[in-house]
Parts: structure tokens; sequence; C-alpha cells
């Protein structure tokens, strides 16, 4: 190709090149402020040039495609980083109202464990006195009452907790449909050589909110993409995704894969945070309050039965007796008198007498849980609840800061910089006038051609 129209060919092939990379920066443009968009950029090439005789000719510029600036291994970590963070998160959020129970280890059931002890003091000077005696008995009743709303309160949060598993489930089945849908429009596109960036965004968000819910691992495949849990379980595979189902078993829902239960091997998002809290921290603790219930309960009981109560007899169980083993013994807790007078605070039979006081006040000193005095123990629990509180926090905060960053990285990879979009703007714009001028040149040039001659022929 050569003369005016080779030349005219290559000047229109800038014009179209250069529109195109405008329209590219302006969309750019456009989706500055779109969550997750990826920068767009124009591939361009020189044409293949032509041999005429000894000489290459160029022929203009060729648009090869427009392309999504992303960083695979950056999407990755990012995906880690966020399962890291909405797991600590999540964990966080269900520890913070545990706290709210076990603020100080001076109020609440600790408070209440003073109070009694008080009550025992406050009746040695006169053990018949029936106004006393009841304080005591109010005293009790307050201790077992707290201890019956402690445990309550940790299985209403933990059934609480079960039921986000399963809502949170239902999420995870809705996003990989969705990732699996969005899988099969790229692979059409592809098979038509059209461009699907618009459609890996989507996808490559879906895939970020999904590392939020559980732990997942992407793979290339010919067939598109493979998901799946850290463990191996597919989620989805191509166009096809495979849900996951609850079923009840041992008070809690378990998380399953067809027949298999993956309850237990899920790392990352805020499932595993949730199951954490659910089957590990919440059950330990009802562990430690039944504990103290338990041992608490028993050593005033053993107390009252060495003594003597107004009407001669020997004292009872003050709580009725916990179970066996100690579990469920905080929701169970009960007050078994209710007549003051069967408070055994005789050692000798006599209704002045207070020497079994000294026995039921010396529990306060006595290890009743773990080795600990019930004020101890409790103070351990306090303490517990809020070392798992701070360690998670400071753990969310890093992970907060580690995602942060690898976000703002993507943003300098993939993000839209108007300066830089506005600077190749007048770039292309450039461009395209000179390939404009270049081409009213050589119409220009075409018209004398046509127009030669004719002015003789006229004479």
């Amino acid at each position: 190709m050569s003369g005016l129209f080779g030349s005219l060919s290559v000047a229109l092939s800038g014009l179209s090149v250069s529109q195109q990379e405008m329209e590219t920066t302006s969309n750019n443009v456009a989706n500055a402020n779109t969550p997750g968009y990826t920068r767009e950029v124009s591939d361009v090439t020189a044409a293949d040039p032509v041999e005429i005789g000894s000489l290459s000719v160029g022929t203009g510029v060729v648009l090869e495609k427009i392309e999504s600036l992303r960083d695979p291994m950056l999407q990755i970590q990012i995906n880690q980083a966020t399962q890291q963070n909405s797991a600590l998160n999540a964990s966080l959020t269900q520890l913070q109202q545990i706290q709210t129970q076990f603020a100080s280890a001076s109020s609440g059931i600790g408070a209440d464990i003073s109070n009694f002890f008080k009550s025992l003091q406050q009746l040695s000077p006169d053990p018949s006195n029936l106004t006393l005696r009841q304080g005591v008995l109010t005293a009790a009743n307050t201790l077992a009452t707290d201890f019956n709303n402690a445990a309550q309160n940790l299985q209403t949060q933990r059934t609480n907790v079960d039921q986000n598993v399963v809502q949170t489930v239902t999420q995870v089945n809705s996003l990989t449909s969705q990732i699996a849908s969005v899988d099969q429009q790229i692979g059409n596109l592809k098979s038509i050589n059209q461009d699907p960036g618009a459609l890996v965004d989507t996808q490559n968000n879906l895939i970020q909110q999904l590392s939020g819910l559980i732990d997942v691992q992407v793979i290339p495949t010919d067939q598109g993409i493979t998901v799946a849990t850290s463990n191996g379980t597919t989620l989805v595979s191509g166009s096809q995704s495979f849900a996951l189902t609850t079923q009840a078993g041992d008070g809690a829902q378990h998380i399953m894969a067809g027949t298999e239960d993956i309850t237990n091997s899920l790392t990352g998002g805020s499932l595993a945070g949730l199951i954490q809290i659910r089957d590990q921290e919440i059950p330990s603790i009802g562990t430690s309050l039944d504990q103290l219930a338990a041992g608490l309960a028993n050593a005033l009981n053993t107390a009252n039965a060495q003594g003597t109560a107004l009407n001669g007899y020997l004292g009872g169980d003050i709580f009725v007796p916990p179970p066996a083993g100690g579990v469920g013994a905080a929701a169970t807790l009960t007050v078994n008198i209710t007549n003051p007078a069967l408070i055994a605070a005789s050692s000798d039979g006599t209704p002045g007498s207070n020497g079994n006081l000294a026995n039921l006040s010396a529990v306060a000193n006595q290890d009743v849980a773990n080795g600990q005095t019930p004020i101890d123990a409790y103070s351990t629990l306090v303490g517990q609840v809020g070392s798992a509180t701070s360690n998670t926090s400071a753990d969310a905060d890093s992970s907060g800061l580690i995602l942060q960053q690898l976000q703002d990285q993507n943003g300098s990879v993939s993000g839209v910089s108007l300066n830089e979009e506005a600077s190749n703007l007048i770039q292309y714009q450039t461009a395209y006038q000179a390939a404009a001028r270049i081409v009213s040149t050589i119409d220009s040039l075409l018209s004398d051609a046509v127009n030669l001659g004719l002015g003789a022929a006229v004479q």
C-alpha cells in the first residue's frame, strides 16, 4: 500500500485507535469511585508493514486489546488477609458481648460472693436474729440468680451464634452461585474473543466477599476457575457451584459438604470466628462458671452440715446439690432452704452459738475451683474473658492494618489516578488531532490531484 490512499489509511488507523484510547480513559474516569473497578489500558501495536521493492512501509497502528491491570498474587494476598481479618472481627464482636457480663471481679457474681460472706459476718454477733438470717438467704438467692443469669446469657449467645452460622452458610451458597454464573459469562465472552474485564472485576469482588465468610483458595483452570476451601472442599468449579448445608448435632449446627463434616476444618472468614466462639470460647467460660458454682455450693453445704440450726438439728444443704461433675451447675444453682432458722450457725446446739459461722465464713478462703478461692476463681474467669478480648482486639487491629496496606498496594496497580488519566487524555487528544490534520491534508492533496488539468481543458 502506497501513495495518498495508503497514507490516508494510516491516518485513519491513528484516528480510530486514538478514539478508542480516549473512550478507555473516559471509562476509567467514570469508574474512578466504583468499588472493585480495575483500571483499563489500551494495548496498541504497530500494524504489519508492507514491502515495496526494497522498502518496508508502515501501515499504521492496531488496537490489540483493552487490558485490565491486575496483580494476581496481590489479589491472593488480599483474599487471605480478608479471611483472617474477618475471622478475628467476628470473634471480637462476640467476645465483647461476653465481656459485658464479666466486666469486673468486683461486680456481678464477684460482688454477690463478697456480699454473701459479709452477710455471714453480720449474723455472727447475733446468730439467733431471724432478720439477719434472712439476709444470708437473700444474699444466697441473689448469688444463685446471678449464676443462673450468667449461664443463661452464655447459652443464649451460643444459640445466636449458631443461628449466625446457618445464615452465613446461606450467604456462602449465594455467593458461590453468583461466582459460578459470572464464570460462565466470562467463558462465553472469551469464546468469541471479547474482553471480559468488567466481569472479571465482578468475579473478584464476589470472591473477596466470599473470603470474608469462609477460607477459600482460587485455582485457575482451562474451564474457568475452581474455588475451594483450604481443606480442599470444592465450592465452585467453572460454571457449577456446590452448596454447603447445615446439620444439627451435639447441640450445634455442623457445616456439611455433601456427607462430609467440614466444621472443624475451616480456618478463615467469619464462619471460622463464629465457630471458635461457639465451640471453644463459650464452652470454656461456661465450664469455669460451672466449676465455681459447684465448688462453692458443695463447700458451703459441707460447712453448714457441721453445725446445728435453731431447731437443734444438724444443718442441711444451703444449696441444692449440684449435678455430678458440675456440668450445668451454674444454670441450676438454687437455694435449698427458705426458712432462715435452718442456717446452721451453732457449733454446740445452743441458739446463741455462732461457732459454725466460722466454718461457713472460712469457705471464702478455701480452694473451691481449680485450686482457687471463690473470689480468685471468679477473678480468673473475668481475666480469661478480658485477656481473650484484648488479644483478639490487638490481632484484629494488626490484621486490619495488613489488609489496608495490601489494598493500598492493589490500588496503586489497579486503581484509577485522575491526574494520570487527565494526562493520558491530553496525549490521546493530541494524537487524534494530529491524525485528523493528516486526513485533512491528504483530502486536500487528493482534491488537487483530481482537479489537475481541468483549467487547461477548459481553455
